[in-house]
């Protein structure tokens, strides 16, 4: 569906500044909810690098949004596409695993915060790590001057990084993990039709 998607997103100025503000408005959401889960005297190295790179990542989508010759202000409803999945998405994500954690290992405070850290971000950069491909495929075929290619470098480096974490947080984390990815698959393809109904495809 996304390859179907992609090339008519691009094709249009005003549709494809609305895509990289949405995607924007994702990575942004990503590294709020990563310091939203910080613990204020334990936080880490590589968790500040990590909240770092993804506020860069919005700010860096935001600034391709130039080479549309497009500019939208905000992050408000009409400057996005399909605004509600994209903003449901993340935030059912974050939901849905600690619900999972709570019922599956018991957690809760500061354990469920960092439990739920370490399984959304692993499960969104799994997905990171196949639509910005896609997405810069797209951008090739279509000749376009907008690239993600410094994007899909770092988030390549975020996947290993959350493998490490996670095998330090249980020797079970494949199971935890797997399940995330579950719930991010289904919400991913919600969005994606949405994505699909507001673009008449």
């Amino acid at each position: 569906m996304l390859n179907k998607i992609l090339p008519t997103i691009i094709a249009d100025n005003e549709l494809h500044s609305r895509w990289l503000n949405t995607l924007s408005l994702m990575e942004n959401t990503g590294a709020r909810k990563i310091s939203a889960s910080e613990d204020p005297l334990t936080v880490t190295y590589i968790i500040l690098k990590h909240a770092a790179e993804e506020h860069r990542h919005a700010f860096y989508l935001k600034k391709q949004l130039e080479k549309t010759g497009v500019t939208l202000p905000t992050y408000a409803a009409e400057y996005l596409l399909a605004p509600g999945s994209s903003k449901y998405y993340l935030n059912q994500l974050d939901v849905d695993v600690c619900r999972y954690l709570k019922s599956e290992l018991n957690l809760k405070g500061a354990e469920l915060r960092f439990a739920a850290y370490l399984l959304v971000t692993y499960a969104i950069e799994v997905r990171a790590d196949e639509l910005y491909p896609i997405y810069q495929d797209a951008l090739d075929e279509a000749g376009s001057k907008v690239n993600v290619k410094s994007i899909i470098l770092e988030e390549e480096g975020h996947l290993e990084e959350m493998i490490n974490q996670l095998q330090h947080f249980s020797p079970e984390w494949e199971l935890h993990a797997q399940k995330a990815v579950e719930f991010e698959t289904k919400l991913f393809n919600q969005w994606v039709e949405q994505l699909g109904k507001e673009l008449a495809l």
